[in-house]
């Protein structure tokens, strides 16, 4: 018997329970986006004043799902404000979910004795690493926005007109963001010194008085030129004042030039996520003037300070163009190589940006789905710690868990999403009757998370059909195959959770 016989009958078009990962699953994305954990209120928080949440989930039980839920609504949001339902108040998402290219960048900078180490190589990680990953992300979509690219690195939910930066900005905010763009801006799209010409173009931040030590040096040049020409007296070479007029010219372009590569060579050794090379950044940062640089932050010592107010920066130009505030994703830390899935090596990485200056910050919202693991080791942390970390403050969700009612629900939604037109299917209608309903919401609450449900679901209607065939087929899954199913997967899944050490 084909399963999608069985489901045809049912009034179901499609299987609801064959994909296992939100990131891939079109039903959850297309259909089933709305239906949300209990705890959705507590963690999306109100998008007039984003807020911090740290959310802890054993797999599968929906920490993506919900990353993507947050953007979605997000996205909404925007729309809502960009056509003037919801009030100025926008808000910037920074997803900060695919760490692999970012800690082989970081380790690449390491000696060659730490980078055969996983936990040596985590253990250098920093929270300014962190702050570093997140404004390269957040500097990269927005130059993508200004420069009015088909397809913006970043999410979605990010809305800018090409137009706005010229017209809103102020000359300080333009210089802001050109700094911002020459430190971290990661597109690969097209050579950087182009892409910061374009964008400087684009500003339309003119800064000729940047090349005024060049144009002294060409003046000086051709005057004394034109004054050995005029006098036609080549004895004047042979002495020591035409060379030293001339690189009397070019010592003040000559010191800009040093100055700036042995600035761009401290940003290129602290900036240790994103690669970056010196003389392109040099070539960027003679386009600014002294004025432009003096007392700015610039990423070039191993400390915080700088990047805070940098990320400050940031927000004066979002604020200007419409972003009011900022929402930070931090999802997937399990999923690393470096990490490796190991709690200990989680926890090297991501412990770091438990600080409560950090998550606090004004006008951002830091959304950290994390690990069910990692909570057991906030309680043998020290008083220094959690003094630092404040999660008091953090909206702490300690465990994101499912009921039988809520998944029974989910499975629900899933099948009505799946539904042929005027079908209303419920799993109740795909078990028999002879398995009653306190015994289905027990089972789907041993089952724990949306994943072992699919998984679950999936293998005893797989297990059914196989049973029956096309020529006598039976519409109903059997109590016995129901438990033997049930039965075999919670075994296996104690196994597996066995051998990660979660059991």
């Amino acid at each position: 018997m084909r399963t999608q016989q069985f489901f045809d009958h049912h009034g179901v078009a499609s299987n609801p329970f064959a994909e296992e990962d939100a990131q891939t699953d079109r039903v959850f994305k297309s259909r089933c986006v709305e239906v949300r954990h209990p705890a959705w209120d507590k963690v999306f928080g109100d998008p007039a004043d984003p807020a911090t949440s740290l959310v802890f989930g054993e797999k599968g039980a929906g920490k993506t799902a919900m990353r993507l839920q947050i953007a979605d609504a997000i996205e909404k949001h925007n729309h809502a404000s960009t056509t003037g339902q919801g009030g100025e108040s926008r808000l910037w998402v920074i997803e900060y979910d695919d760490f692999n290219p970012l800690l082989d960048r970081f380790a690449d900078r390491l000696p060659a004795r730490k980078q055969r180490d996983p936990s040596r190589v985590l253990a250098e990680w920093k929270l300014w690493d962190h702050m570093d990953c997140v404004l390269s992300l957040a500097v990269t979509d927005l130059v993508d926005h200004v420069l009015g690219a088909e397809t913006p690195r970043g999410p979605t939910a990010n809305v800018l007109h090409a137009g706005d930066a010229r017209a809103k900005l102020d000359r300080s905010q333009k210089r802001d963001l050109l700094v911002l763009a020459a430190c971290y801006d990661d597109s690969h799209t097209e050579p950087p010194v182009e892409r910061w010409q374009r964008l400087r173009r684009a500003l339309r931040f003119t800064s000729w008085a940047g090349w005024k030590w060049a144009a002294i040096g060409v003046l000086v040049t051709i005057v004394v030129a034109g004054l050995l020409y005029w006098s036609k007296d080549a004895a004047w070479l042979s002495g020591p004042w035409p060379y030293l007029a001339v690189a009397a010219g070019w010592l003040p372009w000559i010191y800009k030039w040093c100055d700036r590569q042995i600035l761009a060579a401290a940003i290129r050794r602290r900036v240790r996520v994103i690669r970056r090379d010196a003389t392109a950044l040099r070539r960027q940062l003679m386009g600014l003037t002294h004025a432009d640089l003096a007392n700015q932050p610039m990423p070039v010592h191993r400390r915080t300070d700088d990047r805070y107010e940098l990320f400050a920066k940031l927000q004066g130009v979002l604020r200007t163009l419409g972003s009011t505030g900022v929402v930070v994703l931090v999802d997937r830390i399990d999923e690393p190589h470096l990490t490796g899935g190991r709690v200990e090596h989680m926890r090297d990485f991501v412990w770091s940006m438990l600080d409560n200056k950090f998550l606090k910050q004004p006008g951002v919202g830091v959304k950290l789905l994390l690990p069910a693991e990692l909570h057991e080791h906030l309680a043998r942390e020290d008083r220094d710690f959690h003094q630092r970390a404040r999660l008091d403050k953090q909206n702490v969700i300690p465990s994101l868990d499912w009921t039988g009612e809520a998944l029974l629900d989910l499975a629900n939604a899933r099948l009505a999403a799946c539904a042929a037109e005027g079908r209303t299917p419920q799993l109740r209608d795909l078990i028999d009757p002879a398995v009653s309903d306190a015994r289905v919401l027990d089972a789907l609450r041993s089952l724990r998370t949306p994943r072992h449900m699919f998984k679950f679901l999936f293998r005893m209607l797989t297990t059914h059909c196989t049973g029956h065939t096309d020529g006598d087929p039976s519409y109903r899954v059997s109590p016995e195959t129901f438990e033997a199913v049930l039965a075999v997967y919670s075994r296996e899944q104690a196994s597996v959770d066995r051998g990660l050490g979660l059991a």
